[in-house]
């Protein structure tokens, strides 16, 4: 499987759930539920996922990135895709996901307080 999620608190309220690794079949539910447990326990103004670091995403993963959009704004969260690698960009854009989410592409990380992290095997 090879994953992992980060999750951090940023001082203005902002969550950002880093995905390290990949995103398919076998781990998707683990990224949906790391999104929705950041909505539920912070309720954040924004929740950005940062795909820097996740390595690839098949469309169970974007099936998880759908899920945390409906959830955060089901509670009027706005939600944000960010640092996407060119590929990823290339899958958002083609799916029609990138104006779904709202893409930003190179986001620096910000200073901000680690609130949890959970890691897959």
């Amino acid at each position: 499987m090879g994953n992992s999620i980060r999750t951090t608190l940023a001082d203005d309220g902002t969550v950002t759930v880093t995905v390290i690794g990949e995103v398919d079949f076998s781990n998707a539910d683990e990224v949906a539920e790391g999104i929705r447990d950041a909505i539920t326990d912070w309720s954040p103004p924004t929740i950005r996922v940062d795909l820097r670091a996740a390595s690839f995403i098949d469309s169970t993963g974007l099936g998880a990135l759908i899920d945390g959009y409906r959830s955060a704004t089901e509670s009027d969260i706005q939600f944000l895709v960010i640092n996407p690698s060119p590929t990823f960009r290339r899958v958002l854009s083609v799916t029609g996901l990138s104006e779904f989410f709202g893409l930003i592409e190179a986001v620096g990380t910000e200073a901000g307080t680690e609130a949890s992290q959970a890691t897959g095997a």
